[in-house]
C-alpha cells in the first residue's frame, strides 16, 4: 500500500509505543514524516526511518512548543497534510479521593492540552492549504475506573474532535480520533512516571487491567499494530468521507 505518498505527517509521541508504530508504518506507506516527542529517543527513530523524516523534541504542554514544531515542519517540507495528536498516558492509576490537586492538574495537562494546542497550532496552515487530515488519540478510560482525571482529559480531547469537525468540516479538513483499549506494548524506555508504585497501587492498577479485560468483548489487550491500523485508516484518503468520528478500538468495548 502506497496511502501516503508525497504527505506530509506530524507525529506527537512519536518516540515510543503507538505513536512509533503509526510513525514506521506511515513511513512504509511513503510519508514524509516529522516526528516530536520529549524525549531524545526520537532521534533512533529518526535514524531507522531515513531522511523523509524530521525528529524534533519538544513540551507539547506548552503551546509556544507546539507553534514551534508546526512551523518548523511546514519549513522542513512546505505543508502540512496530516496531524496524528498521540501525546497523552495516565500519570497515575487510584480512586478519585486519593489524588491530590496538584496530580489532578498534572493529568489534565498530559492528556488534554498537547492536543488541544497542536490542533490550535496546526489549524491555520491546513485552513490556507484548504485540506488536511487530524486523528487524535483518545482512550476508553473515559468509562473506566481509578483514571477519572486522566478520563476527564480524554472526554476533553473527544469534545475537542466533534466540535473541531463541525467548524472545518467545509475547509476542507476532516477531524477524528481513535480511543484504544487496553494495548500490549514494550515496556516504555522513559516510564510516564517513574515512581516506584506502593503495593496499594499495585493493587489499583491491576483493577484497571481486570476491568479493561472485563469490557472488552474480546477478552483480551490489543496489539500496536491493531491500534496503528485505525489510526491510519483514519488519516488517510480512505476516510474521506469520514469526520467528526470517535471510533473505539478496544475488542468491542465501547468506552
Amino acid at each position: 500500500m502506497n496511502r501516503f505518498h508525497e504527505k506530509v505527517a506530524l507525529i506527537t509521541g512519536a518516540a515510543q509505543g503507538i505513536g512509533r508504530r503509526v510513525a514506521e508504518r506511515m513511513a512504509a506507506e511513503g510519508a514524509r514524516l516529522i516526528l516530536v516527542d520529549r524525549s531524545e529517543l526520537v532521534f533512533e527513530l529518526q535514524q531507522q526511518l531515513g531522511q523523509d523524516s524530521f525528529a524534533l523534541t519538544a513540551d507539547l504542554e506548552q503551546y509556544s512548543e507546539c507553534d514551534r514544531v508546526m512551523q518548523a515542519a511546514v519549513e522542513r517540507f512546505g505543508r502540512l497534510d496530516i496531524l496524528i495528536n498521540n501525546v497523552g498516558g495516565t500519570l497515575w492509576a487510584k480512586p478519585f479521593e486519593h489524588y491530590q490537586a496538584s496530580q489532578i492538574e498534572a493529568e489534565v495537562r498530559r492528556s488534554l492540552f498537547p492536543t488541544l494546542w497542536c490542533c490550535h497550532a496546526a489549524l491555520p496552515f491546513m485552513l490556507e492549504q484548504g485540506s488536511g487530515a487530524i486523528v487524535n488519540v483518545s482512550s476508553i478510560a473515559t468509562r473506566s475506573i481509578n483514571r477519572v482525571p486522566y478520563g476527564a482529559a480524554k472526554g476533553g480531547v473527544n469534545a475537542l474532535t466533534a466540535c473541531l469537525a463541525f467548524e472545518t468540516a467545509g475547509r476542507g479538513i476532516r477531524v477524528n480520533a481513535t480511543a484504544p483499549g487496553g494495548t500490549e506494548a514494550p515496556p516504555r524506555v522513559i516510564p510516564r512516571n517513574s515512581a516506584e508504585q506502593s503495593a496499594e497501587e499495585k493493587v489499583w492498577y491491576q483493577q484497571i487491567v481486570d476491568q479493561t479485560l472485563d469490557s472488552s468483548l474480546m477478552k483480551r489487550y490489543g496489539t500496536l499494530d491493531e491500534q496503528a491500523g485505525a489510526i491510519l485508516f483514519l488519516a488517510s484518503d480512505e476516510a474521506s468521507y469520514i469526520t467528526g468520528m470517535i471510533m473505539p478500538v478496544g475488542g468491542g468495548d465501547q468506552g
